[in-house]
């Protein structure tokens, strides 16, 4: 397997992430697809990463997709729980760490533009969402150690991945304040091998 990817993007890391922790072997292809350079729309006609080309030369995105077919490939250490209830959980967890993700990605991306051409009311509903999920989270994680249920998982996955990318692009957000708990349980997951292997370049 090889996964094609950008070392910033927390979509493309929580694919790392799962790989280590289930301690599957793939060849790492960075690219970025920004970049003029870019072969990832031959892989991903959507241009976007991460992109994992399996050994029959199929080809998955997006990060959930690969993450399911990862489950698959190798069930244990089980990311995601079999029974229903808990399944959904998780999902709902992972839907709503990308969904932050992709809102912070999205302001990234408007404030590279020229000034004269950004948007200071989208980048604000953004910011909004940004906000209201990440408070969410903080108010469903409790005091709980994990996300979902008293062992990691893929929510937990998520969730850090997504921290990780505050703290690299918006460290003036500030979230770590604001959300304690969050902070504690990205601090927790800081220790872990594969989140320390994957953090992002400054």
């Amino acid at each position: 397997m090889k996964l094609i990817a950008s070392l910033t993007s927390p979509f493309a890391r929580k694919v790392r992430v799962v790989l280590q922790e289930k301690g599957l072997a793939c060849e790492l292809v960075v690219d970025i697809p920004w970049n003029a350079d870019t072969t990832v729309p031959q892989f991903n006609p959507l241009g976007k990463v991460p992109v994992l080309l399996c050994d029959d030369n199929t080809t998955l995105f997006d990060s959930r997709v690969i993450v399911e077919y990862l489950e698959e490939v190798k069930p244990w250490p089980m990311l995601v729980p079999a029974e229903a209830g808990a399944r959904l959980a998780v999902k709902r967890w992972e839907a709503l760490a990308d969904g932050v993700a992709d809102a912070a990605a999205t302001v990234f991306l408007e404030r590279k533009r020229p000034a004269a051409q950004q948007s200071t009311e989208w980048i604000e509903r953004q910011l909004g969402k940004i906000r209201l999920g990440l408070r969410a989270m903080n108010d469903d994680l409790g005091t709980r150690a994990f996300c979902v249920g008293a062992s990691f998982s893929l929510a937990d996955i998520a969730t850090g991945c997504t921290l990780g990318y505050l703290d690299l692009r918006f460290p003036e957000l500030g979230w770590r304040n604001e959300f304690p708990g969050l902070a504690r349980l990205a601090d927790v997951l800081a220790l872990r091998t594969a989140f320390a292997d994957t953090v992002p370049p400054a």
